[in-house]
C-alpha cells in the first residue's frame, strides 16, 4: 500500500467483499425465527422502529434480527446502518456480506420483487423503488444514489399525470457493476456487468458490459481498461 505524499495518490485495500464470510450465531437465528413465529408484520415494524436509530451493537444486532424475521430471505454477515428505513420486507432476497448505509430507504412492493446478492455495498442516503430490482453480486453503489422501477404513464393527455396508471419496469444491475454517487437509474434498464456509471448521472438506457458512462443524460465515454470487446460487435450509446 502507497502512502500520500506531497498530493500523490493513495492506493488502500479494498475491504468489503474480500474478507471471510463468518456465520451469524445460532441464537441471532433462533432469535429472529421466534419473531417471525410471534409477532405480525405490523408489531415487527414497530419493534424496529425501537432499534433503528441505535449505534449500539444491540441495536445493530435487532435490526439485523428484525430484518432476518421478515424478509423472504436473509444471508449471513448483513450490516444495516441508522435510519435505514423500508416498505414489503417480506418481499426481500438479501445475500450474504450486504452492507446497507445509513439513512437508506428500499421501497419495496407487495407482489414485487427486491432481490439484493452477495457482497453489495449500499452507500448512505441511497434511495431503491425496489418494485422489480435485482442487484447481482459485488455491486458497489454510491451514496445517494437512486433508482427508480415505476413511473406514470402521463396517459390519457387530458388526466392528471399523477392520477395515471402507474407502469412497473424491472431494473437489473449486473455483477461487479459500480454506481457512482448521486446517479438515478431510470425505470426497465439494465447495468452491465462490470461497468461505470460516473456519479450523477441519468442512466435512461441499457449500459453495455465493461463500459464507462456519464452525464445527463448518461452516455458511452469508453471501455474499462483491459476489456477489448469483440470486434463485429457496434456499440451505439
Amino acid at each position: 500500500m502507497s502512502n500520500v505524499l506531497n498530493g500523490r495518490t493513495q492506493l488502500v485495500k479494498a475491504v468489503h467483499g474480500s474478507q471471510q464470510l463468518k456465520q451469524d450465531p445460532d441464537f441471532e437465528i433462533g432469535l429472529a425465527e421466534h419473531l417471525r413465529t410471534q409477532y405480525d408484520r405490523s408489531a415487527l415494524i414497530n419493534l424496529y422502529g425501537r432499534f433503528a436509530a441505535g449505534d449500539s451493537d444491540y441495536d445493530i444486532l435487532m435490526r439485523r434480527v428484525i430484518w432476518r424475521a421478515m424478509a423472504r430471505q436473509f444471508g449471513h454477515g448483513v450490516q444495516i446502518g441508522t435510519n435505514v428505513n423500508f416498505k414489503h420486507l417480506e418481499t426481500f432476497e438479501i445475500g450474504n456480506g450486504v452492507f446497507i448505509g445509513g439513512q437508506t430507504f428500499i421501497q419495496g412492493w407487495f407482489k414485487g420483487r427486491c432481490i439484493i446478492g452477495n457482497n453489495v455495498w449500499i452507500g448512505p442516503q441511497s434511495y431503491f423503488d425496489a418494485r422489480d430490482l435485482i442487484i447481482e453480486d459485488f455491486v458497489g453503489w454510491g451514496p445517494g444514489a437512486k433508482v427508480l422501477c415505476s413511473s406514470h404513464t402521463g396517459l390519457p393527455i387530458e388526466t392528471e399525470i399523477i392520477q395515471t396508471d402507474f407502469e412497473v419496469k424491472s431494473v437489473k444491475i449486473e455483477s461487479g457493476s459500480d454506481i457512482g454517487m448521486n446517479a438515478v437509474i431510470l425505470p426497465g434498464v439494465t447495468i452491465g456487468k462490470g461497468s461505470i456509471v460516473g456519479a450523477g448521472a441519468v442512466v435512461t438506457k441499457d449500459v453495455p458490459p465493461y463500459a464507462i458512462v456519464a452525464g445527463v443524460p448518461a452516455k458511452f465515454l469508453r471501455w474499462r481498461e483491459g476489456y477489448e470487446p469483440k470486434k463485429n460487435i457496434e456499440h451505439k450509446q
